[in-house]
Protein backbone atom coordinates (compact mmCIF):
# COMPACT_ATOMS: atom_id res chain seq x y z
CA UNK A 1 0.00 0.00 0.00
CA UNK A 2 1.09 3.37 -0.34
CA UNK A 3 1.72 4.73 2.72
CA UNK A 4 3.90 7.78 2.27
CA UNK A 5 3.39 9.13 5.92
CA UNK A 6 2.00 8.64 9.80
CA UNK A 7 -0.78 10.05 10.44
CA UNK A 8 0.44 12.41 12.34
CA UNK A 9 2.63 14.18 10.08
CA UNK A 10 1.13 17.01 8.30
CA UNK A 11 2.57 19.57 5.64
CA UNK A 12 2.99 22.96 7.23
CA UNK A 13 -0.33 25.15 6.82
CA UNK A 14 0.52 27.17 3.94
CA UNK A 15 -2.33 26.11 1.72
CA UNK A 16 -3.76 23.18 0.39
CA UNK A 17 -1.32 20.51 -0.56
CA UNK A 18 -2.87 20.46 -3.82
CA UNK A 19 -1.09 21.80 -6.67
CA UNK A 20 -3.51 21.38 -9.38
CA UNK A 21 -6.45 23.63 -8.46
CA UNK A 22 -6.32 26.02 -11.12
CA UNK A 23 -8.85 25.59 -14.44
CA UNK A 24 -7.17 26.33 -17.37
CA UNK A 25 -8.12 26.03 -20.94
CA UNK A 26 -5.06 24.33 -23.32
CA UNK A 27 -4.68 27.83 -25.55
CA UNK A 28 -3.98 29.80 -21.79
CA UNK A 29 -1.34 27.24 -21.55
CA UNK A 30 0.96 28.98 -24.28
CA UNK A 31 -0.70 32.32 -24.24
CA UNK A 32 2.87 33.48 -23.03
CA UNK A 33 5.86 33.91 -24.66
CA UNK A 34 8.72 31.24 -24.01
CA UNK A 35 11.66 31.49 -21.56
CA UNK A 36 13.71 28.67 -20.84
CA UNK A 37 15.70 30.35 -18.06
CA UNK A 38 14.69 29.50 -14.65
CA UNK A 39 14.18 32.63 -12.42
CA UNK A 40 14.03 32.99 -8.41
CA UNK A 41 10.28 34.57 -8.94
CA UNK A 42 9.38 30.70 -10.52
CA UNK A 43 10.17 28.68 -7.25
CA UNK A 44 9.80 30.15 -4.02
CA UNK A 45 12.28 29.11 -1.48
CA UNK A 46 10.14 28.59 1.38
CA UNK A 47 12.28 26.08 2.74
CA UNK A 48 16.12 27.55 3.04
CA UNK A 49 16.22 30.33 5.51
CA UNK A 50 18.07 27.42 8.02
CA UNK A 51 19.91 24.46 8.15
CA UNK A 52 17.26 22.93 9.73
CA UNK A 53 14.33 23.25 7.30
CA UNK A 54 15.27 19.95 5.38
CA UNK A 55 15.97 18.20 7.95
CA UNK A 56 12.67 18.50 9.42
CA UNK A 57 11.12 18.35 5.54
CA UNK A 58 8.54 16.06 5.81
CA UNK A 59 10.37 14.35 2.86
CA UNK A 60 11.85 12.58 5.66
CA UNK A 61 9.36 11.01 7.46
CA UNK A 62 7.23 10.53 4.19
CA UNK A 63 10.35 8.44 3.10
CA UNK A 64 10.26 7.15 6.64
CA UNK A 65 6.47 6.33 6.42
CA UNK A 66 7.05 4.98 2.65
CA UNK A 67 9.47 2.77 3.85
CA UNK A 68 7.84 1.30 6.99
CA UNK A 69 10.79 2.84 9.61
CA UNK A 70 10.69 5.29 12.14
CA UNK A 71 12.96 8.65 10.65
CA UNK A 72 16.23 9.10 12.15
CA UNK A 73 16.37 12.77 10.69
CA UNK A 74 19.24 13.44 8.39
CA UNK A 75 21.85 13.53 11.10
CA UNK A 76 23.98 12.33 8.31
CA UNK A 77 22.35 14.32 5.64
CA UNK A 78 22.50 18.02 4.07
CA UNK A 79 24.96 20.76 4.62
CA UNK A 80 24.05 24.00 5.90
CA UNK A 81 24.86 25.16 2.30
CA UNK A 82 23.09 22.27 0.32
CA UNK A 83 19.85 22.91 2.24
CA UNK A 84 19.34 26.23 0.41
CA UNK A 85 17.79 24.08 -2.24
CA UNK A 86 19.07 26.18 -5.58
CA UNK A 87 22.35 26.05 -4.49
CA UNK A 88 23.58 22.92 -6.38
CA UNK A 89 26.20 23.98 -9.36
CA UNK A 90 25.52 23.06 -12.58
CA UNK A 91 28.88 22.33 -14.03
CA UNK A 92 28.73 18.86 -13.35
CA UNK A 93 28.65 17.00 -16.63
CA UNK A 94 28.12 13.32 -15.09
CA UNK A 95 25.59 13.98 -12.67
CA UNK A 96 23.20 16.24 -15.48
CA UNK A 97 23.90 13.35 -17.99
CA UNK A 98 22.49 10.27 -15.17
CA UNK A 99 19.59 12.35 -14.42
CA UNK A 100 18.57 12.97 -17.94
CA UNK A 101 18.97 9.08 -18.40
CA UNK A 102 16.91 8.69 -15.68
CA UNK A 103 14.32 10.63 -16.71
CA UNK A 104 14.46 8.93 -20.30
CA UNK A 105 14.17 5.43 -18.24
CA UNK A 106 10.38 6.18 -18.30
CA UNK A 107 9.89 7.96 -21.90
CA UNK A 108 6.81 7.15 -23.83
CA UNK A 109 8.01 6.03 -27.17
CA UNK A 110 9.01 1.76 -26.45
CA UNK A 111 12.45 0.43 -27.36
CA UNK A 112 12.75 -0.21 -30.95
CA UNK A 113 14.30 -3.11 -32.57
CA UNK A 114 17.56 -3.44 -35.71
CA UNK A 115 17.01 -1.38 -38.58
CA UNK A 116 18.38 -4.04 -40.83
CA UNK A 117 14.79 -5.34 -41.22
CA UNK A 118 13.56 -1.87 -42.20
CA UNK A 119 14.85 -0.11 -45.66
CA UNK A 120 13.13 3.04 -44.90
CA UNK A 121 15.77 3.53 -42.09
CA UNK A 122 18.84 2.30 -43.85
CA UNK A 123 17.92 5.04 -46.56
CA UNK A 124 17.19 7.47 -43.60
CA UNK A 125 20.98 6.84 -42.33
CA UNK A 126 22.47 6.66 -45.53
CA UNK A 127 21.94 10.67 -45.81
CA UNK A 128 22.62 14.15 -43.58
CA UNK A 129 19.55 16.06 -43.22
CA UNK A 130 19.37 18.37 -46.04
CA UNK A 131 19.82 15.37 -48.66
CA UNK A 132 17.27 13.44 -46.69
CA UNK A 133 14.17 14.52 -48.98
CA UNK A 134 15.88 13.71 -52.60
CA UNK A 135 16.88 10.45 -51.63
CA UNK A 136 13.62 9.66 -50.00
CA UNK A 137 11.70 10.69 -53.38
CA UNK A 138 14.29 8.76 -55.39
CA UNK A 139 13.71 5.47 -53.22
CA UNK A 140 9.71 6.04 -53.71
CA UNK A 141 10.64 6.35 -57.70
CA UNK A 142 12.54 3.24 -57.43
CA UNK A 143 8.82 1.51 -56.55
CA UNK A 144 9.68 1.18 -52.41
CA UNK A 145 6.50 1.55 -50.20
CA UNK A 146 6.27 3.62 -46.98
CA UNK A 147 4.32 1.47 -44.70
CA UNK A 148 2.70 3.50 -41.27
CA UNK A 149 4.64 0.69 -39.49
CA UNK A 150 7.96 1.14 -40.85
CA UNK A 151 7.37 5.20 -40.66
CA UNK A 152 6.70 4.68 -36.45
CA UNK A 153 9.51 2.28 -36.18
CA UNK A 154 12.33 4.75 -38.05
CA UNK A 155 11.09 7.78 -36.51
CA UNK A 156 11.39 6.16 -33.15
CA UNK A 157 14.53 4.86 -34.26
CA UNK A 158 16.07 8.12 -34.82
CA UNK A 159 14.59 9.71 -31.70
CA UNK A 160 16.32 6.75 -29.52
CA UNK A 161 19.89 7.42 -31.22
CA UNK A 162 19.24 11.66 -31.15
CA UNK A 163 19.37 11.93 -34.87
CA UNK A 164 16.56 15.08 -34.20
CA UNK A 165 17.30 16.54 -37.39
CA UNK A 166 16.76 13.67 -39.65
CA UNK A 167 13.98 12.81 -37.78
CA UNK A 168 12.11 15.91 -38.03
CA UNK A 169 12.80 16.11 -41.96
CA UNK A 170 11.73 12.87 -42.04
CA UNK A 171 8.47 14.14 -40.60
CA UNK A 172 8.10 16.82 -42.63
CA UNK A 173 8.69 14.33 -46.02
CA UNK A 174 5.83 12.04 -44.48
CA UNK A 175 3.57 15.19 -44.16
CA UNK A 176 4.54 16.32 -47.60
CA UNK A 177 2.76 13.17 -49.31
CA UNK A 178 -0.07 13.09 -46.93
CA UNK A 179 -0.37 9.13 -47.28
CA UNK A 180 0.47 8.19 -43.46
CA UNK A 181 -1.82 8.30 -40.73
CA UNK A 182 0.13 9.08 -37.29
CA UNK A 183 -0.05 7.13 -34.68
CA UNK A 184 -0.62 8.60 -30.80
CA UNK A 185 2.80 7.23 -30.66
CA UNK A 186 4.30 9.39 -33.80
CA UNK A 187 2.62 12.67 -32.40
CA UNK A 188 4.62 12.14 -28.81
CA UNK A 189 7.79 11.71 -30.74
CA UNK A 190 7.19 14.97 -33.35
CA UNK A 191 6.44 16.88 -30.01
CA UNK A 192 9.93 15.56 -28.42
CA UNK A 193 11.74 16.47 -31.70
CA UNK A 194 10.51 19.44 -32.42
CA UNK A 195 11.37 20.57 -28.70
CA UNK A 196 15.27 19.49 -29.05
CA UNK A 197 16.25 21.10 -32.94
CA UNK A 198 13.75 23.89 -32.93
CA UNK A 199 13.07 24.83 -28.75
CA UNK A 200 9.66 24.09 -26.52
CA UNK A 201 7.82 27.28 -28.20
CA UNK A 202 7.89 25.83 -31.22
CA UNK A 203 6.48 22.44 -29.95
CA UNK A 204 3.67 24.20 -28.20
CA UNK A 205 2.76 25.55 -31.52
CA UNK A 206 2.58 21.84 -33.17
CA UNK A 207 0.24 20.35 -30.33
CA UNK A 208 -1.69 22.83 -31.11
CA UNK A 209 -2.01 21.56 -34.78
CA UNK A 210 -2.52 17.98 -33.81
CA UNK A 211 -6.19 16.43 -33.78
CA UNK A 212 -7.96 17.07 -30.74
CA UNK A 213 -8.12 13.13 -30.34
CA UNK A 214 -4.33 12.60 -30.10
CA UNK A 215 -3.64 15.47 -27.45
CA UNK A 216 -3.45 12.78 -25.02
CA UNK A 217 -1.56 12.42 -21.72
CA UNK A 218 1.32 10.69 -23.74
CA UNK A 219 1.91 13.66 -25.90
CA UNK A 220 1.52 16.17 -23.41
CA UNK A 221 3.91 14.38 -21.28
CA UNK A 222 6.36 14.87 -24.20
CA UNK A 223 6.32 18.23 -23.62
CA UNK A 224 6.58 18.39 -20.06
CA UNK A 225 9.57 16.59 -20.25
CA UNK A 226 10.87 19.16 -21.88
CA UNK A 227 10.06 21.77 -19.69
CA UNK A 228 12.24 19.87 -17.34
CA UNK A 229 14.56 19.40 -19.30
CA UNK A 230 15.15 23.07 -19.46
CA UNK A 231 14.17 23.62 -16.18
CA UNK A 232 11.63 26.06 -16.79
CA UNK A 233 9.65 25.60 -14.00
CA UNK A 234 6.60 27.94 -14.88
CA UNK A 235 6.07 26.46 -17.76
CA UNK A 236 6.49 22.77 -16.54
CA UNK A 237 4.02 23.73 -13.34
CA UNK A 238 1.08 25.33 -16.06
CA UNK A 239 1.35 22.56 -17.73
CA UNK A 240 0.73 19.90 -15.42
CA UNK A 241 -2.38 21.98 -14.18
CA UNK A 242 -4.09 21.73 -17.21
CA UNK A 243 -3.09 18.14 -18.11
CA UNK A 244 -4.69 17.30 -14.72
CA UNK A 245 -7.38 19.09 -15.69
CA UNK A 246 -7.71 17.22 -18.79
CA UNK A 247 -6.97 13.97 -17.65
CA UNK A 248 -6.58 11.53 -15.14
CA UNK A 249 -2.93 11.60 -14.74
CA UNK A 250 -0.64 8.66 -14.32
CA UNK A 251 2.27 8.21 -12.15
CA UNK A 252 4.63 9.17 -15.61
CA UNK A 253 3.25 12.61 -15.46
CA UNK A 254 3.92 13.13 -11.52
CA UNK A 255 7.53 11.99 -11.79
CA UNK A 256 8.42 14.31 -14.33
CA UNK A 257 7.43 16.57 -11.73
CA UNK A 258 9.72 14.95 -8.99
CA UNK A 259 12.44 14.64 -10.73
CA UNK A 260 12.00 19.00 -11.57
CA UNK A 261 11.88 20.08 -7.89
CA UNK A 262 14.20 17.48 -6.44
CA UNK A 263 16.90 19.65 -8.52
CA UNK A 264 15.19 22.86 -7.81
CA UNK A 265 12.54 23.31 -4.72
CA UNK A 266 12.34 20.73 -2.11
CA UNK A 267 9.19 21.64 -0.34
CA UNK A 268 7.40 21.34 -3.72
CA UNK A 269 9.01 18.09 -3.99
CA UNK A 270 7.23 17.13 -0.44
CA UNK A 271 4.19 18.75 -1.61
CA UNK A 272 3.66 16.92 -4.98
CA UNK A 273 4.61 13.82 -2.38
CA UNK A 274 1.84 14.09 -0.41
CA UNK A 275 -0.48 15.17 -3.89
CA UNK A 276 0.32 11.48 -5.07
CA UNK A 277 -0.59 10.20 -1.45
CA UNK A 278 -3.99 11.80 -1.69
CA UNK A 279 -4.38 10.56 -5.16
CA UNK A 280 -3.21 7.35 -4.63
CA UNK A 281 -0.78 7.40 -7.10
CA UNK A 282 0.99 3.78 -7.06
CA UNK A 283 4.82 4.58 -7.46
CA UNK A 284 6.49 3.64 -10.10
CA UNK A 285 10.17 2.18 -10.82
CA UNK A 286 10.99 5.54 -11.57
CA UNK A 287 9.63 7.19 -8.71
CA UNK A 288 12.03 4.59 -6.26
CA UNK A 289 14.91 5.84 -8.88
CA UNK A 290 14.32 9.49 -7.67
CA UNK A 291 13.60 8.63 -4.02
CA UNK A 292 16.90 6.95 -3.63
CA UNK A 293 18.31 9.61 -5.06
CA UNK A 294 16.86 12.13 -2.56
CA UNK A 295 18.18 10.30 0.18
CA UNK A 296 21.65 8.73 -1.60
CA UNK A 297 22.47 12.53 -2.35
CA UNK A 298 22.19 13.18 1.95
CA UNK A 299 24.53 9.91 2.53
CA UNK A 300 21.36 8.40 4.66
CA UNK A 301 22.60 4.59 3.16
CA UNK A 302 20.33 3.34 5.81
CA UNK A 303 17.07 4.44 3.88
CA UNK A 304 18.25 3.85 0.91
CA UNK A 305 18.72 0.32 1.89
CA UNK A 306 15.24 0.25 3.29
CA UNK A 307 13.84 2.48 0.46
CA UNK A 308 15.26 -0.57 -2.38
CA UNK A 309 13.68 -3.41 -0.12
CA UNK A 310 10.58 -1.66 0.47
CA UNK A 311 10.97 -1.73 -3.57
CA UNK A 312 11.00 -5.31 -3.76
CA UNK A 313 8.45 -5.88 -1.42
CA UNK A 314 5.91 -3.54 -3.14
CA UNK A 315 6.51 -6.14 -6.30
CA UNK A 316 8.70 -3.38 -8.05
CA UNK A 317 11.65 -5.59 -9.70
CA UNK A 318 14.84 -2.96 -9.24
CA UNK A 319 16.49 -2.40 -12.26
CA UNK A 320 19.98 -1.98 -13.38
CA UNK A 321 19.88 1.45 -12.54
CA UNK A 322 19.06 1.22 -8.86
CA UNK A 323 21.06 -1.23 -8.00
CA UNK A 324 23.84 0.55 -9.73
CA UNK A 325 23.07 3.86 -7.39
CA UNK A 326 22.92 1.81 -4.44
CA UNK A 327 26.98 0.93 -5.14
CA UNK A 328 27.52 4.36 -5.89
CA UNK A 329 25.92 5.47 -2.76
CA UNK A 330 27.64 2.81 -0.55
CA UNK A 331 31.12 3.77 -2.06
CA UNK A 332 30.21 7.65 -1.34
CA UNK A 333 29.08 5.96 2.46
CA UNK A 334 32.42 4.27 2.21
CA UNK A 335 31.06 0.68 2.34
CA UNK A 336 32.76 -0.60 -0.81
CA UNK A 337 32.56 -4.07 0.33
CA UNK A 338 28.48 -3.54 -0.06
CA UNK A 339 29.41 -2.05 -3.23
CA UNK A 340 31.78 -4.97 -4.79
CA UNK A 341 28.61 -7.23 -3.76
CA UNK A 342 26.22 -5.24 -5.45
CA UNK A 343 28.01 -5.35 -8.33
CA UNK A 344 28.66 -9.19 -8.56
CA UNK A 345 25.32 -9.20 -8.58
CA UNK A 346 24.63 -7.32 -11.47
CA UNK A 347 26.98 -8.43 -13.37
CA UNK A 348 24.78 -12.46 -12.64
CA UNK A 349 28.42 -14.20 -13.21
CA UNK A 350 27.59 -14.06 -17.19
CA UNK A 351 28.37 -11.05 -18.83
CA UNK A 352 27.61 -12.22 -22.15
CA UNK A 353 23.59 -13.04 -21.55
CA UNK A 354 23.54 -10.33 -18.95
CA UNK A 355 25.12 -7.44 -20.95
CA UNK A 356 23.23 -4.37 -20.58
CA UNK A 357 25.04 -4.37 -16.94
CA UNK A 358 28.11 -3.17 -18.97
CA UNK A 359 26.56 0.05 -19.23
CA UNK A 360 26.17 0.43 -15.26
CA UNK A 361 29.26 -1.46 -13.91
CA UNK A 362 31.92 0.41 -15.73
CA UNK A 363 31.71 3.95 -14.51
CA UNK A 364 30.84 2.30 -10.96
CA UNK A 365 34.14 -0.02 -10.88
CA UNK A 366 36.04 3.38 -12.00
CA UNK A 367 34.35 4.89 -8.92
CA UNK A 368 36.42 2.02 -6.86
CA UNK A 369 39.36 2.22 -8.65
CA UNK A 370 39.42 -0.85 -10.05
CA UNK A 371 41.29 -0.90 -13.31
CA UNK A 372 41.06 -4.78 -13.48
CA UNK A 373 37.67 -4.94 -13.07
CA UNK A 374 36.75 -1.91 -15.49
CA UNK A 375 39.13 -3.85 -18.05
CA UNK A 376 37.23 -7.13 -17.68
CA UNK A 377 34.30 -5.45 -18.59
CA UNK A 378 35.40 -3.56 -21.38
CA UNK A 379 36.36 -6.77 -22.74
CA UNK A 380 33.31 -8.53 -22.99
CA UNK A 381 32.22 -5.08 -25.09
CA UNK A 382 34.75 -4.56 -27.07
CA UNK A 383 34.19 -6.48 -30.07
CA UNK A 384 31.06 -4.98 -30.87
CA UNK A 385 30.20 -2.13 -28.43
CA UNK A 386 27.35 0.33 -28.39
CA UNK A 387 27.46 3.74 -28.35
CA UNK A 388 26.64 3.93 -24.52
CA UNK A 389 28.93 2.12 -23.38
CA UNK A 390 32.00 3.65 -25.17
CA UNK A 391 30.90 6.72 -23.94
CA UNK A 392 30.70 5.30 -20.15
CA UNK A 393 34.40 3.68 -20.92
CA UNK A 394 35.88 6.82 -22.17
CA UNK A 395 35.19 8.63 -18.94
CA UNK A 396 35.78 5.45 -16.82
CA UNK A 397 39.38 5.26 -17.84
CA UNK A 398 39.59 8.45 -17.64
CA UNK A 399 38.81 8.73 -14.20
CA UNK A 400 41.41 5.87 -13.85
CA UNK A 401 43.75 8.24 -15.83
CA UNK A 402 44.43 5.55 -18.22
CA UNK A 403 44.63 7.86 -20.59
CA UNK A 404 45.40 5.89 -23.78
CA UNK A 405 43.09 3.55 -22.97
CA UNK A 406 40.13 6.10 -23.38
CA UNK A 407 41.89 6.85 -26.63
CA UNK A 408 41.37 3.95 -28.09
CA UNK A 409 37.38 3.82 -26.97
CA UNK A 410 36.90 7.19 -28.58
CA UNK A 411 38.67 5.86 -31.78
CA UNK A 412 36.28 2.84 -31.53
CA UNK A 413 33.32 5.11 -31.01
CA UNK A 414 34.12 7.06 -34.70
CA UNK A 415 33.60 3.71 -35.64
CA UNK A 416 29.79 3.53 -34.76
CA UNK A 417 29.08 7.25 -35.38
CA UNK A 418 31.19 7.83 -39.10
CA UNK A 419 31.49 11.54 -38.32
CA UNK A 420 30.44 12.07 -33.97
CA UNK A 421 29.24 15.20 -33.06
CA UNK A 422 30.96 17.73 -31.31
CA UNK A 423 29.07 16.85 -27.72
CA UNK A 424 31.07 13.14 -27.93
CA UNK A 425 34.38 15.18 -28.57
CA UNK A 426 33.57 17.24 -25.46
CA UNK A 427 33.51 13.53 -23.48
CA UNK A 428 37.71 13.09 -24.19
CA UNK A 429 37.86 16.91 -23.94
CA UNK A 430 36.35 17.06 -19.83
CA UNK A 431 39.22 13.37 -19.58
CA UNK A 432 41.72 15.90 -21.02
CA UNK A 433 40.75 18.74 -18.61
CA UNK A 434 40.23 16.72 -15.58
CA UNK A 435 44.34 16.15 -15.69
CA UNK A 436 45.23 19.45 -16.94
CA UNK A 437 46.35 18.02 -20.75
CA UNK A 438 46.42 21.16 -22.33
CA UNK A 439 48.38 20.26 -25.53
CA UNK A 440 46.27 16.99 -26.04
CA UNK A 441 43.50 19.12 -25.80
CA UNK A 442 44.03 21.87 -27.91
CA UNK A 443 45.60 19.42 -30.38
CA UNK A 444 41.78 17.32 -30.02
CA UNK A 445 39.41 20.51 -30.26
CA UNK A 446 41.88 21.99 -33.64
CA UNK A 447 40.53 18.47 -34.89
CA UNK A 448 36.77 18.77 -33.68
CA UNK A 449 36.84 22.86 -35.45
CA UNK A 450 37.86 20.82 -39.09
CA UNK A 451 35.43 18.17 -38.82
CA UNK A 452 32.38 19.68 -37.66
CA UNK A 453 30.74 23.31 -38.62
CA UNK A 454 29.04 23.63 -35.48
CA UNK A 455 30.63 23.20 -32.39
CA UNK A 456 28.11 23.25 -29.28
CA UNK A 457 28.14 23.73 -26.12
CA UNK A 458 29.46 21.03 -24.22
CA UNK A 459 32.57 21.22 -26.46
CA UNK A 460 33.06 24.92 -25.24
CA UNK A 461 32.51 24.25 -22.03
CA UNK A 462 35.12 21.33 -22.18
CA UNK A 463 37.94 23.81 -23.28
CA UNK A 464 36.83 26.60 -20.74
CA UNK A 465 37.59 24.18 -17.77
CA UNK A 466 40.67 22.64 -19.35
CA UNK A 467 42.15 26.40 -18.83
CA UNK A 468 40.85 27.40 -15.86
CA UNK A 469 42.13 23.88 -14.07
CA UNK A 470 45.55 24.93 -15.44
CA UNK A 471 45.37 28.71 -14.38
CA UNK A 472 44.89 30.83 -17.51
CA UNK A 473 41.67 31.95 -16.53
CA UNK A 474 41.81 34.92 -19.21
CA UNK A 475 42.50 32.16 -21.79
CA UNK A 476 39.26 30.57 -20.98
CA UNK A 477 37.40 34.31 -20.32
CA UNK A 478 38.77 34.39 -24.39
CA UNK A 479 36.93 30.91 -25.06
CA UNK A 480 34.05 31.92 -23.33
CA UNK A 481 33.40 35.39 -26.16
CA UNK A 482 34.55 33.01 -29.04
CA UNK A 483 31.94 30.16 -28.14
CA UNK A 484 29.43 33.08 -28.56
CA UNK A 485 30.33 34.87 -31.92
CA UNK A 486 30.68 31.12 -32.97
CA UNK A 487 27.36 30.08 -31.77
CA UNK A 488 25.55 33.07 -31.98
CA UNK A 489 24.15 32.11 -28.51
CA UNK A 490 25.07 32.56 -24.85
CA UNK A 491 27.40 29.45 -23.41
CA UNK A 492 25.66 27.53 -20.48
CA UNK A 493 25.87 28.18 -16.95
CA UNK A 494 28.33 26.00 -16.19
CA UNK A 495 31.11 27.74 -18.62
CA UNK A 496 30.11 31.28 -16.96
CA UNK A 497 31.15 29.48 -13.34
CA UNK A 498 34.26 28.02 -14.12
CA UNK A 499 34.94 31.29 -15.13
CA UNK A 500 34.05 33.29 -12.71
CA UNK A 501 35.03 31.01 -10.05
CA UNK A 502 38.81 30.95 -11.85
CA UNK A 503 38.60 35.02 -10.74
CA UNK A 504 37.19 34.71 -7.52
CA UNK A 505 40.12 32.12 -6.53
CA UNK A 506 42.62 34.88 -7.53
CA UNK A 507 41.06 37.55 -5.69
CA UNK A 508 40.12 39.43 -9.09
CA UNK A 509 37.30 41.37 -8.04
CA UNK A 510 37.61 43.28 -12.00
CA UNK A 511 37.45 40.47 -13.53
CA UNK A 512 34.98 38.55 -11.32
CA UNK A 513 32.50 41.42 -11.39
CA UNK A 514 32.69 42.06 -15.53
CA UNK A 515 32.28 37.86 -15.93
CA UNK A 516 29.27 38.69 -12.86
CA UNK A 517 27.62 41.22 -14.85
CA UNK A 518 27.68 39.17 -18.33
CA UNK A 519 25.92 36.19 -16.65
CA UNK A 520 23.22 38.59 -15.71
CA UNK A 521 22.66 39.31 -19.23
CA UNK A 522 22.39 36.06 -19.99
CA UNK A 523 20.39 35.36 -17.38
CA UNK A 524 22.68 33.26 -14.88
CA UNK A 525 22.42 35.20 -11.45
CA UNK A 526 19.21 33.89 -10.72
CA UNK A 527 20.93 31.52 -7.84
CA UNK A 528 22.90 32.50 -5.16
CA UNK A 529 25.85 30.43 -6.42
CA UNK A 530 27.05 33.50 -8.58
CA UNK A 531 27.01 35.81 -5.61
CA UNK A 532 28.83 33.53 -3.16
CA UNK A 533 31.99 33.42 -5.93
CA UNK A 534 31.60 36.73 -6.04
CA UNK A 535 31.87 37.40 -1.93
CA UNK A 536 34.59 35.30 -1.99
CA UNK A 537 36.46 37.38 -4.73
CA UNK A 538 36.60 39.76 -2.34
CA UNK A 539 37.66 37.84 0.48
CA UNK A 540 40.57 36.72 -1.59
CA UNK A 541 41.57 40.13 -2.48
CA UNK A 542 40.80 41.42 0.93
CA UNK A 543 38.51 44.27 0.49
CA UNK A 544 35.18 44.62 1.38
CA UNK A 545 32.25 45.12 -1.31
CA UNK A 546 29.83 48.12 -1.56
CA UNK A 547 27.87 48.44 1.39
CA UNK A 548 24.10 46.92 0.58
CA UNK A 549 25.09 43.37 -1.36
CA UNK A 550 22.18 41.92 0.26
CA UNK A 551 19.98 44.24 -1.55
CA UNK A 552 22.02 44.04 -4.53
CA UNK A 553 20.99 39.92 -4.59
CA UNK A 554 17.14 40.90 -3.69
CA UNK A 555 17.11 43.17 -6.79
CA UNK A 556 17.89 40.14 -8.75
CA UNK A 557 15.28 38.27 -6.82
CA UNK A 558 17.42 36.56 -5.06
CA UNK A 559 17.22 36.18 -1.54
CA UNK A 560 20.38 35.94 1.38
CA UNK A 561 20.46 32.65 2.91
CA UNK A 562 23.22 31.71 6.04
CA UNK A 563 26.08 30.93 4.08
CA UNK A 564 25.70 34.66 2.50
CA UNK A 565 25.65 35.94 6.03
CA UNK A 566 28.66 34.30 6.43
CA UNK A 567 30.64 35.11 3.63
CA UNK A 568 29.72 39.06 4.06
CA UNK A 569 30.81 38.07 7.73
CA UNK A 570 34.04 37.54 6.70
CA UNK A 571 34.36 40.69 4.44
CA UNK A 572 33.45 42.97 6.87
CA UNK A 573 37.27 42.25 8.54
CA UNK A 574 38.95 44.31 5.56
CA UNK A 575 36.32 47.38 5.81
CA UNK A 576 38.07 50.35 6.82
CA UNK A 577 36.72 51.93 10.57
CA UNK A 578 35.45 55.69 10.25
CA UNK A 579 37.31 58.78 10.57
CA UNK A 580 36.83 59.98 14.40
CA UNK A 581 36.26 63.99 13.68
CA UNK A 582 37.12 64.57 17.26
CA UNK A 583 40.47 66.22 18.50
CA UNK A 584 42.16 69.90 17.62
CA UNK A 585 41.13 71.43 14.31
CA UNK A 586 38.87 68.52 13.36
CA UNK A 587 42.14 65.97 13.03
CA UNK A 588 41.84 63.32 14.86
CA UNK A 589 43.73 62.36 18.14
Amino acid sequence: MWALRRASIYLRNRGSARICSAKSQIASCYSENYNAEFTASQVRRRFCNSSSSWKSSPVVQYVSSLIGAKSSGDHNGVSEDASSGLETRDDDDDDDDDELEVLDDENDVGEVKSPKTVGLTKVVLSVPPNELRRALDEWVEAGNQVTPTDASFTLQFLSKRHLFGSALKLFDWLDSREKIEFTESDYSTRVDVIAKVQGTFKAEEYIRQIPESFRTEIVFNTLLRAYVIASNVHKAEKLFRTMKNLFPLKCASYNKMLFLYKRFDRKRFTDLVSLMEKEKIKPSSLTYQILIDVKGHSNNIHEVEQIFEKMKSDGVEPRLRHRASLAKYYIAGGLKDKAEAVLKEMEGGDLVKNRAACYFLLPVYASLGKDNEVGRIWRACESNPTLGECIVAIKAWGRLKRIKDAEAVFEEMFKILGKPSSKYYAILLNVYADHRMVSEGEDLFRRLRESCTNVRVQAWDALVKLYVGVGDVEKADAILEEAIQHNRRKPNFGSYLKVLDGYAGRGDVQNTEKIFTRMRYAGYTKKRGPFHSLLYAYINAKTAPADGFGERMRRDRVHPDNKTARLLARTAAFRKPPVSSGGRNGIPE
